[in-house]
């Protein structure tokens, strides 16, 4: 065997670096003078959750990286076919969601200036991602990309009907949350009687009515 034996992981390019940058900067401003140049910064791109990114450069270049990450995970760490991230990833919505956390924690751990990190995701992360993977794919996609099991369901959950009986039952909800509380404000408390005992004997402290011993 020759060539090399341990593979880096691969590296983000400069639009992710400036992403990056600037949800450091967000994270450590101690004024938000000092990042009124970033806009809002909620809005900012997080590069681990593509759904984030609306700029078509810089979303290109995530979808770049989270390829080069795939094939590098199958190459370095994947021994069972049953293991392997199948080509068809980008078309599991599932898959596209969770590989950018896996990479982003795994370019962070080797940031580090410990192996602490790298240790954590070693144990965790990866292996984490990997059962889900498999009990969700089940291998479906081991000749090719096939539509989810559940398609025909998700379509039936869209259909009009059923978007409008959710929505009754909403309404149903809101309208009961909203009579009941109506009826709480109509109610008025009753008084309850305020017993104390004075010689012996039980007296009510507002009327001075004396309460009817246990042997009356």
């Amino acid at each position: 065997m020759s060539g090399v034996l341990a593979a880096p992981f691969p590296e983000i390019g400069e639009r992710m670096m400036s992403a990056y940058d600037h949800l450091f900067r967000a994270q450590v401003a101690k004024r938000p003078s000092e990042v009124i140049d970033l806009g809002p910064l909620n809005l900012l791109p997080r590069p681990w959750d593509l759904a984030t990114i609306t700029m078509p450069a810089l979303r290109a270049e995530v979808w770049q990286w989270l390829d080069a990450v795939a094939g590098w995970l199958n190459r370095e760490y994947m021994w069972e076919t049953s293991d392997l991230i199948p080509p068809c990833w980008p078309s599991h919505p599932h898959l596209v969601h969770e590989l950018g956390v896996v990479a982003d924690q795994r370019r962070r751990a080797g940031l580090a200036f410990t192996s602490d990190a790298l240790e954590e995701w070693h144990r965790y992360c990866l292996p984490s991602f990997v059962e889900r993977m498999k009990a969700r794919c089940r291998g479906f996609c081991e000749g090719g990309h096939l539509s989810a099991p559940g398609c025909a369901r998700n379509i039936r959950y869209e259909a009009g009907s059923a978007v409008a009986d959710r929505k009754a039952l909403f309404a149903d909800d809101i309208a009961s949350v909203g009579g009941a509380a109506s009826s709480a404000r109509l109610t008025q408390p009753v008084a309850r009687p305020c017993f104390q005992l004075i010689d012996g004997m039980l007296v009510d402290t507002e009327t001075g009515e004396i309460a009817d011993g246990p042997d009356s």
